[in-house]
């Protein structure tokens, strides 16, 4: 009775839209529409059907009249944890170790590849100033962004700005945080006044957005300094944008992978000491393992997206890239929460120790995606170094039967054409340097053809496949699984599960190899101590790319 109502409201209120297009739809539209949704009518259901298309159609009429911004959210939200999940929400004191003894290097640019506390104890201890410090990675930043194509926007005079008042603070004995003074670069799709905020494409290549992001203001209380707006494959889709494609610090005749392309090569090369990247479908996770960066996928909603672009609201996640699993355990430690504006954040402990008992902890290894490797393949390296440091192996099958690819992709499409609806409708997408078939201008042409029920239908498959993978994943402390064999890194990303991925060895060529660890929901300090105590007993994260 209530949807009968309804209906009889929705077809009253339909003239109010005092819309004058014609009313263009025939029998033979509706008959072409059911062979591309598989659908299969009689001749008298489709004639039925045609009046409410009819209407339909005014009504989406409607909608193109009102441009929603890129910044309007969905009314759902999308929640990584299952009904009744129990969790502990107690937040503990951190408690980070600076080491003491730290000394400026006699060559200046091996400071480029200190890690967080060693900067942190030479900022602290007055031996080198965060002026100096900032001023130092700015040089670097315009030395090799220009070769790297990873830097957009410097923010110069305001880092110069920001390195003063940390300077200040510290002089008066005001001590944020171990980040206070060190400079790094975000992304360009993240919200930053007094800067463009372009999303790597030409459409919005002299965007200014006036308001601060969640992430950057956290990091902003930290006391860290922003120095430089870095490179995204254009709308986060690979590492192609305006200014070119960003290149691997190891090898620049090859792409860095994306989309948050800037802030793995930055890092890698030592032009930042950190960035802030997000990923949607494996943003991170890509150009972390291509550069040999340490990227953190955090749990879904552990760090508030306002500010940010959105490309698919159910999957973006925020997330460093850093060149250790201690320095994105400290990161993670000061923007992780969540906000009164994005709805799926959610603000969840982070007890990190930095401490993990390597023989007690349960750890799972993908078998079906590994054990079919070469014996010399990083991967399983990996699990004879793990071996060695004593911890016992579980060979399990990752669930690789639910086409998380399709699921996942299909959802970030139609919510993407959603969320870049005007550029389509309007024919901008026509300026973006991407044109390829599987690129967004095609992608969101595509989704129009998605019909609703199907989209919400994946998004109920999408509870499915997390009803079985959570339990399974449960039983496992740590899993271990190549970044991008097979389709765990769908699956993880419909999932929200965490996951680190870390530089492992080398491949043919020199390119660094790297392998992920995917930990529990919302389970970010176990798995980067766990991560922390492989980088202690291996050299590779130490490691960087030459002439930088």
């Amino acid at each position: 009775m209530r949807v009968h109502n309804y209906l009889v409201v929705f077809a009253f209120f339909l003239p109010c839209f005092s819309l004058t297009a014609q009313d263009s739809i025939g029998l033979p539209d509706i008959q072409a529409a059911e062979k591309l949704f598989d659908l299969h009518f009689t001749p008298v259901k489709e004639d039925s059907i045609l009046s409410g298309a009819i209407d339909h159609l005014h009504f989406y009429q409607y909608l193109h009249e009102h441009d929603l911004y890129n910044s309007v959210p969905l009314s759902l939200v999308f929640d990584p944890l299952l009904p009744g999940t129990p969790y502990d929400r107690r937040q503990l004191p951190l408690h980070w170790n600076i080491p003491p003894a730290v000394t400026l290097p006699t060559n200046r640019d091996d400071l480029a590849f200190y890690s967080i506390p060693e900067l942190a104890s030479l900022i602290r201890r007055k031996k080198i100033s965060s002026v100096e410090l900032t001023t130092f990675f700015l040089n670097r930043l315009k030395r090799f962004g220009p070769v790297l194509h990873c830097v957009i926007e410097l923010r110069e005079d305001s880092a110069l700005v920001e390195a003063r008042e940390a300077d200040k603070d510290l002089a008066r004995g005001i001590y944020k945080s171990p980040l206070q003074g060190i400079p790094y670069g975000i992304k360009d799709l993240f919200a930053i006044a007094g800067t463009h905020t372009t999303w790597g494409t030409p459409p919005f290549k002299d965007q200014v957005i006036r308001q601060d992001a969640y992430v950057a203001q956290q990091l902003a209380y930290a006391g860290a300094v922003c120095i430089a707006k870095l490179s995204l494959g254009e709308l986060a889709m690979d590492d192609v944008w305006f200014g070119g494609q960003t290149r691997n610090p190891w090898n620049r005749a090859l792409g860095s992978g994306g989309s948050s392309a800037g802030s793995a090569a930055a890092t890698a090369a030592g032009l930042v000491p950190f960035a802030i990247g997000t990923e949607t479908y494996g943003s991170i996770v890509d150009p972390s393992q291509r550069c040999g960066a340490t990227g953190l996928r955090p749990t879904f909603g552990s760090v508030a997206r306002t500010g940010c672009m959105a490309l698919c609201w159910s999957s973006d996640k925020v997330g460093p890239i850093c060149r250790s699993a201690e320095d994105a355990a400290i990161v993670f430690a000061y923007i992780h929460g969540g906000d009164s504006i994005d709805a799926s954040s959610r603000t969840m402990p982070f007890n990190y120790t930095g401490r993990v008992e390597l023989s007690r902890l349960r750890v799972a290894y993908t078998r079906n995606y590994i054990d079919t490797l070469p014996e010399d393949s990083p991967e399983k390296q990996t699990l004879a170094i793990l071996r060695r440091l004593g911890v016992k192996l579980i060979p399990v099958d990752f669930p690789d039967d639910l086409h998380g690819n399709e699921i996942l992709s299909l959802i970030i499409g139609v919510e993407a054409a959603a969320a870049f609806d005007k550029l389509t409708r309007t024919n901008a997408d026509d300026e973006m340097v991407q044109q390829n078939k599987d690129r967004w201008p095609n992608t969101f042409r595509t989704a129009r053809f998605v019909p609703a029920v199907e989209y919400v239908n994946a998004c109920r498959m999408r509870t499915a496949i997390m009803q079985r993978v959570d339990p399974w994943i449960r039983q496992y402390d740590i899993i271990i699984a190549p970044t991008e064999i097979g389709d765990q890194l769908a699956i993880t990303n419909l999932t929200g599960h965490p996951s680190v991925t870390l530089p492992v060895g080398y491949r043919p060529g020199g390119l660094p190899g790297s392998i992920s660890f995917i930990g529990q929901l919302y389970g970010e300090a176990q798995l980067l101590a766990f991560a922390k105590a492989f980088q202690d007993a291996t050299p590779y994260n130490k490691e960087h790319p030459k002439g930088f």
